[in-house]
């Protein structure tokens, strides 16, 4: 809804996440969340609460208290099997207008891509997608939220501060999941979906899942990316062997995608895969805004380029300044077999 004064402001409280449920089963992108609203909602004085919706989920929903949830509303419904944003939609907007929370988080998944600009309408919020940071302003409040913009040439910090509830997606794999705290417990309220809820205009006939739609690289412990400076697929088959020989993935930078030296499976960035591995290989990479989004949560950066100042060299937790066709094999050549 519109905001017209600070006291409107007040009947607003507490962060709510959507978890994204798929096949049951709470996923991973709900924990990152979990552990981002943490600290946002210490800076308003106020509680996290997880949403959860879907059909056999009541079991598992206590479990989020361990990762941060103080509450957790659970629909569990056979009519929420699979995924029907109209349905979905509406309990969301009528849980809404019910507890009125202040800032809503949904993860920027296929799912969330789909639920959550329609509960942005109908709510009268405003919305931001692909946020890479968030955090509150200390004077007014209001939830600061930070993306890429003008295609991934800067970062933008955008504020709703006239709509309650502020709503934003996050990418998978950009925010750290907490430590899990078996002793936490949370409150559980449940709700239920009402025949106007399920109305609908459309329904699922088949859900099916293809294996071999996509190259998973957020799998991988460790992965090995290259960007323009590996000149053609012949420096993509030098990274694949030394990916092969630390048992690792090959990414790539959209430059090199572009270019047709390996396919847009491999894509790390803003336009390709998100990734939080243990161990980032960045292979003359320069690190523009687009790509660091994608993987600047890695655990370990190592960066190797001859140019020093290149932004990935500036972030990465180990820079060696070299030639890569030179650097790469002596690294293969030190390694040994697994």
């Amino acid at each position: 809804m519109q905001i017209r004064s600070e006291s409107d402001k007040a009947g607003f409280r507490n962060v709510w996440v959507v978890a994204e449920v798929l096949s049951g089963k709470v996923q991973p992108v709900t924990h990152e969340l979990l552990g981002a609203a943490r600290p946002l909602a210490d800076a308003r004085g106020s509680e996290v609460w997880a949403v959860v919706l879907g059909s056999g989920v009541a079991d598992g929903a206590p479990a989020l208290a361990a990762y941060g949830a103080d509450a957790v509303v659970v629909v569990d419904d056979a009519r929420l099997a699979g995924f029907t944003d109209e349905v979905e939609a509406r309990v969301l907007c009528r849980l809404i207008d019910e507890h009125r929370p202040e800032i809503v988080l949904c993860g920027a998944t296929t799912r969330g891509r789909a639920l959550i600009p329609r509960v942005a309408v109908m709510a009268r919020a405003g919305l931001t997608a692909d946020c890479t940071e968030l955090g509150i302003d200390p004077e007014n409040g209001d939830l600061l939220q930070t993306r890429p913009a003008f295609g991934g040439n800067i970062l933008a910090t955008i504020r709703c501060s006239s709509h309650r509830p502020q709503m934003s997606t996050v990418r998978p794999r950009v925010m750290k999941a907490p430590a899990p705290d078996p002793s936490r417990r949370a409150r559980i309220l449940r709700a239920d979906v009402t025949p106007s809820d399920a109305s609908l205009l459309k329904r699922v006939v088949e859900v099916f899942h293809d294996a071999n739609a996509a190259f998973n690289l957020a799998d991988a412990p460790i992965i090995v990316s290259g960007g323009r400076g590996m000149k053609g697929p012949d420096g993509f088959e030098l990274l694949k062997r030394l990916a092969a020989r630390v048992g690792g993935a090959v990414g790539a930078s959209r430059a090199a995608v572009d270019a047709g030296w390996i396919p847009y499976t491999h894509q790390v960035g803003q336009t390709g895969q998100t990734v939080q591995t243990q161990v980032y290989v960045a292979c003359a990479i320069s690190g523009q805004i687009q790509h660091l989004v994608g993987m600047q949560s890695s655990d370990l950066i190592v960066a190797i380029d001859k140019n020093p100042d290149t932004p990935m060299m500036k972030m990465a937790d180990i820079a060696v300044v070299g030639d890569v066709f030179e650097v790469v094999p002596a690294l293969i050549d030190e390694i040994p077999k697994l």
